[in-house]
């Protein structure tokens, strides 16, 4: 199992940190070592003084392919879920500034707590559902799949013309504006629209 994610899929995020808006998908992958499930707790490193959360929506991966065309990309995954990009974010400043990869800030292990997966037959509009994170029952981070740059599908085609896909691959589809530290004692919970799917502490 492998997690790709994509940087900079919202325009109003890519804007919040002074990013250009991408022609083309930004994509990184983390390691599975980066998963964290079943809501345990995120135990900050000790490495970082800035770590970020990013709230996403995620596929799950349903079949193996590569080479894959828009016309079939819905049939290459059946469920969502929630996932958090955790990035240390001052990591990944000093390796911009080098022009160095960004793995450190993004790859660490638990940077991807992940939620449990829902079918999308059950979802009424892919391209108009709301999610957020709220930390100490406060939002923090609202989004809507409406105002991704690139589409699920589109993706999942631009993905796999570099990249194999397999059956439990993971593809993180960006996280809107809003960001920002999270600090040890915190509580965070993640909703599709008013399913809480995510609910774990900062240790």
């Amino acid at each position: 199992m492998k997690i790709i994610a994509v940087g900079r899929n919202y325009i109003e995020h890519a804007k919040e940190l002074n990013n250009p808006v991408p022609s083309k998908p930004v994509i990184f992958m983390k390691p599975d070592t980066a998963v964290l499930k079943d809501n345990k707790p995120f135990y900050h490193p000790d490495f970082s003084e800035e770590i970020h959360y990013e709230i996403e929506i995620v596929l799950k991966v349903a079949k193996e392919g590569k080479h894959i065309s828009e016309k079939f990309a819905p049939n290459y995954f059946e469920e969502i879920g929630l996932g958090i990009d955790f990035t240390a974010r001052d990591i990944q400043q000093q390796h911009k500034e080098k022009g160095l990869p960004w793995e450190l800030a993004k790859s660490f292990d638990n940077s991807a707590p992940i939620s449990r997966f829902i079918p999308k037959s059950e979802i009424a509009d892919l391209y108009d559902l709301n999610f957020r994170l709220d930390i100490n029952n406060n939002t923090v981070q609202k989004g809507n799949t409406k105002d991704t740059i690139f589409s699920f599908e589109k993706l999942i085609v631009f993905v796999s013309q570099y990249i194999t896909l397999k059956k439990g691959d993971l593809i993180f589809t960006g996280t809107p504006h809003g960001v920002g530290k999270i600090n040890i004692g915190d509580r965070l919970e993640g909703y599709i629209e008013d399913e809480k799917l995510l609910d774990f502490e900062i240790r």
